[in-house]
């Protein structure tokens, strides 16, 4: 992930609203999803980390729809760079709108103790910032494996193709349920099954570090990402087509570009090898 730079937008970004009744499709495809995954597990049950941001809101309210609430398993986990409010968003996801089990675990305790054991790390902002994130992925699967469950990942299509995630942190999950979803089109279904408008049109930020935002750091609004994803990258709209079509400098599309080849190995399974014969 680089450093924040100064936020493009098109001028007229693609349209990717879903209608109504593609909403519901996605409803019902997701929540039947879901439950497919947990009964291929043999489990009953889901483990979900609650950020208070609306992927992990979205996901965790279709899983309980998929599941019942008695089924599904929530964790907050705040470090020092976390905005108190988007705690208190995520306790109130759980406790208020859900009515799910959760818990609070705070993990900065535990990424101090692996600063502990290799010191020259601290302070290297990136780094320390991922270690938060792995953090977490380690309590969600001890949970799952303490309650016989599967863990539930949040991460959307806009964020996987341009490898906004930690690997080996939010992306070490069971599955995604909304994988398939853009990030605005996230924001939409959320607001259609039910999440109150300032959950679901809120700042976007992994708070990987105090005053981060997505935006910021990939240097892309959402709307002008989806576009270039949606036409360029899947629609295979050259890059200058692309710039043209929503108002854009070609600079930016080449950035996703790179932002998408540059992190094929986070979406690929560890490679070996090929066989000798």
């Amino acid at each position: 992930m680089a450093e924040a730079k100064p936020v493009q937008r098109a001028d007229d970004p693609l349209d990717l609203t879903l209608s109504e009744a593609e909403l519901e499709a996605y409803r019902d495809h997701i929540t039947d999803f879901v439950t497919e995954q947990v009964e291929a597990a043999g489990v009953e049950t889901a483990v979900i980390g609650l950020s208070g941001g609306i992927d992990s809101t979205l996901t965790s309210h279709l899983a309980v729809e998929a599941l019942g609430a008695e089924h599904v398993y929530g964790l907050v986990m705040p470090s020092e760079v976390n905005r108190e409010a988007n705690m208190s968003d995520a306790e109130r996801v759980a406790s208020e709108l859900l009515g799910i089990e959760y818990d609070v675990i705070e993990i900065e305790p535990i990424a101090d103790a692996f600063l502990e054991g290799y010191p020259d790390a601290e302070g290297d902002q990136l780094a320390v910032g991922n270690l938060r994130v792995r953090c977490r992925a380690v309590l969600n699967y001890l949970a799952a494996n303490h309650r016989d469950s599967i863990v539930l990942g949040t991460g959307n299509k806009s964020e996987a193709l341009v490898g906004y995630f930690t690997k080996y942190g939010d992306g070490a999950v069971d599955c995604h349920p909304i994988a398939n979803l853009y990030k605005g089109q996230v924001r939409q279904l959320a607001k259609h099954v039910g999440v109150p408008d300032d959950l679901a049109d809120k700042t976007a930020s992994a708070e990987m570090w105090v005053g981060q935002t997505d935006e910021e750091e990939m240097g892309l609004d959402y709307p002008t990402l989806d576009s270039i994803l949606a036409l360029h990258v899947e629609g295979g709209v050259s890059a200058s087509a692309t710039a043209a079509e929503i108002g854009v400098g070609e600079d930016a599309v080449a950035r996703v570009r790179t932002l998408y080849e540059g992190s094929a190995h986070k979406r690929a399974a560890p490679p070996g090898p090929d066989p000798l014969c």
